[in-house]
């Protein structure tokens, strides 16, 4: 019987695999070094990747463009610096410690997070500034505000009832300590949290205020209509008036004497919005700059493009066709455990549409191409839902251009395999 190796030998020597055609299996698969998981686990304890590329990895698996990514931090940091604005940048699309640090480094000042697992993996990491955009509800969460606090007393996290602003005051007077809260303003993310703007961010703010263990740090306001809102003038005109509901409350507040030094919001999409808006934002949570989906490329840039290509595409998932049965159809083994949708699309072959065909099982289709999928060619599918992609996977390796040089990971879940 034939090993793994001995038939990989066999196919580049015109043996058992060999064919021609589209639907012979492309000559790449014979090359390959064909690592295992627990080859690659062993590699990546050592942090050794010589002689790994991108061909040799198991497929489905993320893989990060080094290049791309590190110019996507360069481009924001600039940015802010250049207009004057806070950065805060957001880590629910990537989740990766790596990558939060890396945020910081080029000149975010802090992070923010959607979960406390993600305050608890970044806190882990050495990220300072951290903000949760929740709110701690039961006794679990309460804990958690408690020990995070105790590590890091700059932490911060939302509040958005009166109820739950009483329960932190007894709580933080019980345990003797101070707790710094950001009061969140619903600006339009179908009522999912958050104070109405105006007078009830003015009441909540108030009910801090008097709080004798609660500092308030700040007010926050989110639209996710404004960030992915077609065409950059349209854009911007959804962007200010979301951002204008939010200072109803930062200018009642400070009418009343109560100082706002945190205003934060925004988004990748309105990066170049809300940091030229006049007395607005004092920071931005924009995240999906540093990988970016298929989603974004399609709002539209300032100058007019169709494309949002002011951050380029930097994560993709890697795939492997692993079906030509069908003619101007390839199966590849990306399904819906990698979150596929109709929405993704091909890097770099815009002649290709994506879908879903199972769980492990995604289908790419063609009308005409000039050069056919085969059987065994992989693919770089960049997805429509990082969040989601991103978290059915425990690692991304790191790529300069096909050569792997790190190894970054999700939730902090693959540092079990490393050194």
């Amino acid at each position: 019987m034939l090993s793994r190796r001995s038939l990989l030998s066999a196919a580049g020597a015109g043996g058992v695999l060999s064919g021609t055609g589209p639907f012979a299996p492309s000559m790449h698969a014979a090359r390959t070094k064909s690592y295992s998981h627990s080859e690659l686990d062993w590699k990546i304890k050592r942090h050794d990747f010589s002689g790994v590329t991108k061909n040799d990895l198991p497929t489905p698996n993320l893989v990060l463009d080094k290049d791309v990514f590190d110019k996507n931090l360069r481009m924001l940091a600039g940015h802010c610096r250049k207009t004057g604005i806070g950065l805060r940048s957001h880590v629910k699309v990537h989740r990766s410690p790596e990558i939060g640090m890396l945020q910081i480094k080029p000149g975010a000042h802090g992070l923010c997070c959607a979960t406390m697992a993600e305050c608890e993996v970044m806190m882990n990491a050495g990220a300072p500034g951290i903000l949760w955009t929740s709110q701690p509800v039961g006794s679990n969460k309460l804990s958690c505000v408690v020990a995070l606090t105790k590590r890091d007393p700059t932490f911060m996290f939302i509040v958005e009832n009166p109820i739950t602003v009483d329960q932190l005051e007894e709580l933080a007077a019980a345990e003797k300590m101070t707790f710094n809260v950001v009061v969140d303003n619903d600006i339009g993310i179908n009522r999912r949290q958050g104070v109405k703007p105006g007078k009830e961010g003015l009441e909540l703010s108030r009910r801090v205020m008097k709080a004798k263990n609660l500092k308030l740090a700040g007010l926050m306001g989110y639209s996710g209509a404004a960030s992915h809102a077609k065409g950059w003038e349209h854009r911007r005109g959804v962007s200010h008036a979301k951002v204008d509901q939010l200072m109803e409350s930062v200018h009642l507040c400070r009418k009343a004497g109560i100082p706002v030094d945190i205003v934060t919001g925004g988004s990748t999409g309105t990066y170049d919005i809300d940091s030229l808006h006049e007395d607005g934002l004092t920071e931005l949570q924009a995240g999906s700059y540093a990988l970016m989906d298929s989603h974004y490329r399609t709002i539209g840039s300032k100058d007019g493009n169709e494309t949002f290509d002011d951050f380029a595409l930097a994560l993709t998932v890697l795939t492997t066709a692993i079906s030509r049965h069908y003619p101007k159809r390839a199966t590849i083994d990306a399904g819906k455990k990698s979150m596929t949708l109709p929405t993704d699309i091909v890097k770099d072959r815009p002649e290709l549409r994506v879908r879903p065909a199972g769980a492990e099982f995604g289908i790419i289709e063609w009308d005409e191409t000039d050069h056919e999928p085969k059987l065994g060619d992989q693919l770089e599918l960049v997805m429509s839902n990082l969040d989601m992609s991103v978290n059915c996977f425990d690692r991304m390796f790191v790529c300069k251009g096909d050569q792997v040089v790190d190894v970054f990971s999700v939730m902090g879940r693959s540092e079990l395999s490393r050194a």
